[in-house]
């Protein structure tokens, strides 16, 4: 890290997160801004490796310099350091493009620790935020039902398979080869995670195709 960006408006934290930046990075120039404008200011000037960002501004959120760091896309490694641990202000940051988020409350040598993984491509995430970031996205992602993977055709022939007929009366009844029905049928049992026609039968009847 060459060239490090600290937006922080109280004095006594900003001099302290320049501190641990400094043990992590003893050859990183730093440079200590404390609001909004003045970040904004120094983005346009300045290619940064590094950016520590407060969310709490006094004019401003520090995600709107988040976004600025994205937009610019050199690559700069932006971490948010706040206090704030909630979901929508995780959510937040991590959707404008920052790509670490650190509680500033931690133990010095725990924030050092982090910093220092950047370089060896470990995200900067606070323990208590990675179990947040699990839970959130265990909370709102649902993963694809099997059965929604199906094609419209994979559909029809496990509803014709389903009701009872063999590969030739349901190749005859599509108008298709029975080797065609035969790659079918082995791609429905791939995707639903079944092996035999009496499954089929019970998957088909569950989806409605037999009625």
């Amino acid at each position: 890290m060459k060239q490090a960006l600290i937006v922080e408006d109280v004095a006594e934290t900003r001099d302290w997160l320049c501190e641990v930046t400094r043990q992590a990075f003893p050859d990183c120039e730093i440079y200590e801004v404390k609001n909004v404008r003045e970040a904004l200011f120094q983005v346009k000037r300045t290619d940064f490796d590094l950016a520590l960002v407060d969310l709490g501004l006094p004019d401003g959120n520090g995600i709107d310099v988040v976004t600025a760091l994205a937009d610019k896309n050199i690559g700069t490694v932006t971490v948010v350091a706040t206090v704030m641990g909630d979901d929508a202000s995780v959510v937040a940051a991590l959707s404008a493009g920052a790509s670490g988020y650190l509680l500033k409350d931690s133990p010095r040598d725990v924030f050092e620790r982090q910093l220092k993984q950047i370089e060896q491509g470990i995200p900067a995430l606070s323990p208590s935020i990675a179990r947040r970031i699990l839970d959130h996205f265990a909370r709102t992602v649902q993963p694809a039902a099997p059965e929604n993977n199906l094609t419209p055709r994979e559909r029809e022939v496990l509803a014709l398979i389903g009701r009872g007929l063999r590969n030739a009366e349901a190749a005859q009844a599509l108008g298709l080869s029975e080797g065609t029905v035969s790659t079918h049928i082995k791609s429905i049992y791939s995707k639903l995670g079944i092996s035999s026609r009496a499954e089929a039968a019970l998957q088909a009847a569950k989806l409605g195709l037999t009625e």
